[in-house]
């Protein structure tokens, strides 16, 4: 068996179609959007179109659109963009106690510079409760900020019905839906956004590209100055062949969802099945209300960077939830949050499929996930059968 890759949550391939919709803008259209000239203008017009493709998807409007350096960069803009421009009505921010640490140091950095932000719970499925959200918002509150789909245990929020209440009461509401755009339909106005962030890496474009969707009427101020490019909003020369990518792989994402999107929930559901199997093993995430390629367990009386490494020598890419890879001996903040115990969080395994997943790597996985929890156990002190 070849390798196996089974991490399409932390990025994916760039598909052939995306990379040869970019090379003319390496070979030919290379010029800078910002000239007058010919190939600035050909280049313009290749952004704008990109833009009107990634508009078009999400149900937003041309203008609507900022194009970013990637998902971390769009949830600060969006968020400090935010606190900065409104700190004159407030400064109280709302988030989840589950969050992507792009939104979570960037509101744990707003509370250094004077703005107060209160850290929702969440039960024992990751789920936030829209009551909590509501319990929470005060008079000087400027801005919700809760995630559509969690990147580690692949639980799904109500954000729709958050929006509502943000709506209700006055308050801006963004959303980072950087692991559901290109999985789950997304419409910002049906689904009441006032913004939302998204990467292209995660659905088979570039690296170091994204987007924030900021609805018509919502101000910023900007993270970074020294040019007029997007609207004022976010100076830099564009990178016009990987913004092309960004929409190729999202129009294609979009189109391709209805075939592709039920084979990977039903590999999932098959994966998930038999890693019940295992003793001691533990569920993580909702089990309706989830990312449709995301498995994330718990193995009792297991190390997770252990498990991970063996299964790379097994030929298998995953990750855990434990940070033990990242050099920290802390567990995921996201299991923690859910009630896990450090011990049994260390022993989380997620695993992301994708669209050129198989049945066979499937087959694979379950037979070999199996046998390294069964030898690590083995070796563990704690472990009595």
């Amino acid at each position: 068996m070849d390798r196996i890759y089974m991490d399409h949550a932390a990025t994916t391939p760039v598909r052939p179609e995306v990379i040869e919709a970019m090379l003319p803008a390496y070979k030919e259209t290379f010029g800078n959007a910002s000239s007058v000239y010919s190939w600035g203008r050909e280049a313009q017009k290749a952004l704008d179109d990109a833009r009107a493709k990634t508009a078009a998807v999400l149900g937003a409007e041309f203008n609507e659109i900022i194009f970013t350096g990637g998902g971390s960069e769009a949830d600060n803009l969006a968020i400090k963009g935010t606190a900065w421009k409104n700190r004159h009505k407030g400064k109280h921010i709302i988030t989840s106690a589950v969050e992507h640490h792009a939104v979570l140091d960037t509101v744990k950095w707003l509370e250094t510079q004077g703005f107060e932000a209160t850290f929702l719970s969440v039960d024992e499925d990751g789920m936030l409760d829209p009551q909590q959200v509501r319990d929470a918002i005060r008079e000087d509150t400027i801005l919700i900020t809760v995630m559509h789909g969690n990147n580690e245990m692949g639980s799904i929020m109500p954000v729709e019905e958050i929006a509502d209440i943000a709506r209700e009461k006055g308050v801006l509401f963004h959303t980072d839906a950087v692991q559901t755009v290109g999985s789950l339909p997304i419409d910002v106005k049906e689904m009441g956004m006032d913004m939302l962030s998204l990467s292209a890496h995660k659905f088979y474009g570039p690296k170091g590209v994204g987007a924030l969707y900021v609805r018509k009427g919502v101000r910023l101020d900007s993270l970074i100055h020294g040019g007029a490019q997007e609207r004022n909003r976010r100076a830099g020369t564009e990178d016009v062949p990987a913004i092309i990518g960004l929409a190729e792989a999202l129009e294609r994402a979009d189109e391709e969802r209805d075939k592709v999107i039920p084979e990977i929930t039903r590999l999932r559901d098959r994966l998930l099945k038999g890693l019940e199997t295992i003793p001691e093993t533990r569920v993580n995430g909702h089990r309706k209300k989830r990312l449709p390629n995301n498995v994330n367990v718990c193995f009792r009386y297991i190390e997770g960077e252990s498990l991970l490494l063996n299964l790379d020598m097994m030929g298998i890419a995953a990750s855990s939830g434990s940070a033990c890879t990242s050099g920290s001996l802390e567990p995921s903040h996201v299991l923690l949050a859910m009630g896990l115990s450090h011990e049994i969080a260390h022993g989380s395994l997620r695993l992301t499929l994708g669209r050129e997943t198989t049945e066979n790597e499937v087959d694979y996985v379950l037979e070999q996930v199996p046998a390294v929890v069964n030898r690590l156990r083995e070796m563990s002190p704690l472990y009595h059968q």
